[in-house]
């Protein structure tokens, strides 16, 4: 192995381990806005990992980069997901009428009676 994969290798697994400890101190009630603001930097991590696979040179390299872009998109898209939930809490949901409350009637007749009072 050469002293720049060995480097690298260093550098990845100190950022793994920094990360773990950064996220596993995160409030639950946190997690979420955290994660909508970060996939932007996740999109820049999926940029970089497209880079070292042009880059790459030897097996080593392109497994490395598959990987980090595997990883990279499954965030990138996750953290999508999740926003998309988070904001579908916050909508409010539009009244429905029961059928039994249309114009005290039941079924299409309270439906048909509400519709021909409202035309003139």
């Amino acid at each position: 192995m050469s002293t720049a994969l060995v480097t690298d290798l260093t550098i990845f697994i100190l950022a793994l381990l920094v990360g773990i400890e950064v996220i596993g101190k995160v409030p639950a009630t946190l997690h979420t806005p955290l994660m909508s603001a970060t996939n932007s930097i996740h999109g820049i991590v999926l940029a970089g990992a497209l880079l070292i696979g042009v880059t790459a040179n030897n097996l080593v390299g392109y497994i490395l980069a598959f990987i980090a872009s595997f990883f990279a998109a499954a965030n990138v898209v996750g953290g999508y997901v999740v926003t998309g939930r988070m904001l579908k809490m916050f909508r409010r949901k539009a009244p429905q009428e029961s059928p039994e409350s249309l114009n005290g009637q039941k079924g299409v007749k309270g439906l048909m009676g509400k519709i021909s009072k409202a035309q003139p």
